[in-house]
């Protein structure tokens, strides 16, 4: 019997993790080595993520992983999308990278388009207008004259200077570019009009490679610190949600995606990017997949709202206790937009959910269990609504929804996103993203060829895999029309 060992180093927005991977007999087994928090600094009104005790956290990771005294064959990198790391010529971090919260960029957007128009940037890129696109925190930093920009010879983002520091090679793996808005979807390569507006050209990034690719293999200065040897380094789908998306367990193509974490990412795979009057009206996404498909997409604001109002609340209170909290609850009393303004970082967001419904003329939320319903139903309706749009864009039929990370345990949620969908929804793995990045490094090892074949490994691996059936149809259809009324 074959086995293969591998590593996933799986970074989200709130926190890191080192996976130890095992394949066998056509299965994959986890285990998670070592979890760590993902620190932002508040630093002189800006908020920047402290990369130097991120990278200590995955060294430590790693050399947890070699005490167990297995035979690792490769190691996976992915992060969460559009921040970067400013390298001079001899190779040192200039600066702290920002974090894509921090409210420098708010306005950014309009300041670019006075030089590029929306509707050009999205044609040539194929992005949703964010203001925290690497795109607009490049531009931002090029007219606030930043001494780290202009000083710097590579920008690598957060996987690749991570892969960069495990290995000494500087790479810009495909998907994470991808959400920066500045590569060409059609020819996935940088698109140099909106390089040059920024002042940049290629040749400031690592070179390009796609997911299966090997980057290096560690340093010496990392085998040393870690006790691991020559462990390659493989580029995987270093955009989380590229490696969640390739972890979907599904059977055919007539399906959608929502990987439900922080952020909730709701989208199909396309083989082509979607790039029209309609997806732009929509502002949907199309970003980089894996084996050359496209993430037609639309970023929501997912479990932010909870995690923001849980830090507010009683810290011994767990989430099971909040949602069984939500589901005593009253139904449908407040509805929120999860994707207004005012909920992307407010100081307090159970007053930003507060004030949101004092303005729409709701009743204000005042227990843990109204709050948790307001928010789990809002993200449930704001589901629909984004499916609806979905199925104006997708060539295919979409007859059911696969939910993927962390969301994928959340029963409540699920089975009210079924019911505001009226539609089956089946959940694949919470440790979605970080299986998608250990089957591309088992691609790249020869254990499977495909995604086909990925897919079915995972599929029989899959233990605690849901299945929801829509219910209350009428009751959810009437609390639809209601969102679109207090969210227009």
């Amino acid at each position: 019997m074959a086995v293969h060992n591998f590593v996933a180093i799986d970074l989200g927005a709130t926190s890191g993790r080192v996976i130890l991977a095992t394949t066998a007999e056509g299965t994959i087994q986890m285990e998670e080595i070592h979890r760590f928090a993902d620190p932002i600094i508040q630093m002189q009104g800006h908020f920047y993520w402290d990369f130097p005790a991120i990278y200590q956290s995955v060294v430590k990771g790693l050399a947890k992983v070699a005490e167990r005294g297995v035979d690792v064959e490769a190691i996976g990198i992915d992060t969460w999308g559009v921040d970067f790391v400013c390298f001079a010529k001899d190779g040192a971090m200039l600066r702290l990278p920002y974090c894509y919260r921090d409210p420098h960029t708010v306005g950014a957007p309009e300041e670019f388009f006075k030089r590029m128009s929306r509707k050009v940037l999205y044609d040539k890129t194929g992005i949703q207008i964010m203001n925290f696109n690497s795109v607009f925190q490049l531009d931002t930093l090029r007219r606030n004259e930043c001494s780290a920009l202009e000083c710097a010879d590579k920008i690598l983002f957060i996987p690749d200077a991570l892969a960069y520091l495990l290995s000494g090679e500087m790479v810009t793996e495909y998907t994470i570019a991808s959400t920066a808005q500045m590569i060409n979807p059609r020819t996935k390569q940088w698109d140099d009009d909106v390089l040059k507006l920024l002042g940049l050209r290629a040749d400031n990034f690592g070179r390009m490679i796609m997911p299966g690719e090997k980057i290096g293999t560690l340093t010496e200065e990392v085998q040393r610190l870690t006790g691991l040897g020559a462990v390659p380094v493989v580029a995987v789908a270093s955009h989380d949600t590229g490696s969640a998306v390739a972890a979907v367990p599904a059977v055919d193509e007539k399906y959608a995606y929502l990987s439900s974490g922080t952020w909730s990412l709701m989208g199909i795979e396309s083989a082509e990017p979607i790039i029209s009057d309609e997806s732009f009206a929509l502002n949907f996404t199309n970003e980089g997949g894996i084996e050359g498909t496209i993430r037609v997409l639309k970023n929501i604001c997912g479990m932010w709202l909870l995690e923001r109002c849980r830090a507010e609340w009683d810290a011994e209170l767990g989430y099971g206790e909040i949602i069984a909290q939500a589901n005593e609850a009253e139904a449908f009393r407040s509805l929120i937009n999860p994707d207004a303004e005012c909920f992307a970082n407010p100081e307090s967001m159970t007053e930003a959910i507060a004030e949101y419904c004092r303005q729409s003329s709701q009743p204000v939320p005042k227990s843990v269990g109204e709050y948790a319903r307001c928010i789990f139903e809002s993200l449930a309706l704001r589901y629909r609504q984004v499916v609806e749009m979905l199925r104006t864009l997708s060539p295919l039929p979409i007859e059911r929804l696969y939910v993927i990370g962390g969301g994928a345990k959340n029963d409540t949620l699920n089975q009210f996103t079924a019911n505001a969908l009226q539609m089956p929804v089946e959940t694949g793995s919470s440790e979605s993203t970080a299986i998608g990045n250990v089957m591309m490094q088992a691609k790249w090892a020869g254990v499977v060829s495909s995604i086909t074949e990925m897919r079915q490994m995972i599929r029989e691996s899959l233990t605690d895999s849901k299945h929801y059936e829509p219910q209350d149809g009428e009751k959810w259809a009437a609390a639809y029309k209601k969102f679109i009324d207090v969210t227009k």
